[in-house]
């Protein structure tokens, strides 16, 4: 079942983005999939978002290598490529770029996931601090092609004062 994100946002899709109900893609833990179709090597490329309210004690770069772990429980074969702070003070954020091995449908694909983690504190309630998983994720022979779509859709990610949760 899709999941509801602990604090309001809002974000602008690429052109050539779609959006897609998260349990009919078979991404349930997300609350957000965009899909840049058509699939190419049976695979389409999608961004997802997540997210949970987190301690303030617990550092981005703690929640992406507890990303890493989870990743490597389900699939194996994971690598982590590159890895950032990211962000000014009051809004920080920690990116990291992974290369999975991966196996759908009985076919092997080399994917890479970038992934960005930011931490928003609620409007509505300040003391309690989110942190947002946006996750790309994409043939490795794609990736060039995507990132700046994905790098234009995390910069356009805010707080929403404005929409219901």
């Amino acid at each position: 079942m899709a999941t509801q994100l602990p604090v309001r946002i809002e974000f602008s899709l690429p052109e050539g983005w779609t959006a897609a109900p998260p349990d009919e893609v078979g991404a349930p833990g997300a609350a957000f999939v965009a899909l840049h179709p058509p699939a190419h090597d049976g695979f389409t490329t999608n961004i997802t978002i997540s997210g949970d309210y987190r301690d303030d004690a617990v550092e981005l770069e703690t929640v992406a290598e507890e990303s890493v772990a989870r990743l490597m429980k389900s699939v194996g074969g994971v690598r982590v490529l590159t890895s950032a702070a990211v962000g000014a003070e009051d809004s920080p954020g920690f990116t990291q770029t992974v290369e999975i091995k991966s196996t759908i449908e009985g076919q092997p694909h080399d994917l890479v996931q970038c992934q960005a983690y930011l931490s928003m504190h609620d409007v509505d309630e300040p003391a309690k601090r989110a942190i947002i998983d946006l996750v790309l994720t994409t043939t490795a022979d794609r990736f060039e092609e995507f990132v700046k779509d994905f790098q234009y859709f995390v910069r356009s990610v805010k707080p929403s004062e404005h929409l219901p949760r």
